[in-house]
């Protein structure tokens, strides 16, 4: 019987995170991070943003279960170009967690992460990465500025956060894992390909993408040579 529910709890997530198309998931991806920017004091930390290696944004995880309950959705990795100035193109990844026990009925969030050095970076080009396994995770702050951050916060490599029912806040995704959705790479690119080979092609980057990208230069626009904070911060999570 659990192995029934589990199942079907697998099927209903894929099946409710498949309906949309990777241009229409593009879409909800930008909406969700500017829903979330809109309001900076309760936002995600401008600073954290500019200092950030990549961004991960999945718009409307699901959460379905019976017994067995599990976590799936779709989203995209937006890393920095080389040299570290402008988001380069947007891969498609799939987000998975899971829990058990007794839950019956689904659930919807939005989960928004920042990678922070290139340690996390290089953990998420790979096929698989465990949050809190292969990469250290931690609840991101919230509000204008990063100055309230734990160490906790200063030593991850990731951050993130999560949005339900309008309310925004720090959540630390332990034991989710992300791995590279090929099939709606395809769908952008024309054919499938890894994280690794999105982030680091040269491609004409898709139309559905630009609004994305033009939000997240909006709110991380970098200086050149970072602050002395910027490097003191950079250094003590190193």
């Amino acid at each position: 019987m659990k192995g029934l529910a589990l199942a079907a709890s697998i099927f209903i997530a894929t099946g409710i995170a498949s309906a949309e198309t990777a241009q229409e998931r593009l879409v909800a991806a930008t909406e969700t991070f500017h829903d979330i920017m809109g309001t900076p004091d309760k936002g995600i930390p401008q600073d954290l943003l500019e200092k950030a290696q990549c961004a991960v944004i999945v718009p409307g995880m699901k959460k379905a279960a019976f017994i067995v309950g599990g976590e799936f959705g779709r989203g995209f990795v937006v890393c920095r170009k080389a040299g570290g100035r402008g988001w380069g193109d947007p891969a498609a990844i799939r987000a998975e967690g899971g829990s058990f026990g007794f839950q019956i009925g689904g659930s919807s969030t939005d989960v928004v992460m920042l990678v922070l050095n290139q340690r996390g970076m290089s953990k998420l080009m790979s096929d698989k990465v465990t949050l809190g396994g292969d990469a250290s995770v931690a609840a991101g702050p919230v509000g204008r500025t990063a100055d309230a951050q734990t160490d906790a916060q200063l030593n991850a490599e990731i951050l993130s956060w999560s949005r339900t029912q309008g309310l925004f806040a720090g959540i630390a995704l332990t034991g989710a894992t992300l791995r590279p959705d090929q099939d709606q790479n395809a769908e952008i690119y024309g054919r499938k390909m890894g994280t690794r080979e999105v982030v680091s092609g040269d491609m004409a980057m898709p139309d559905a993408a630009k609004p994305l990208i033009a939000e997240l230069d909006r709110y991380s626009m970098r200086k050149e040579g970072g602050s002395d904070a910027d490097r003191t911060m950079e250094h003590k999570r190193k």
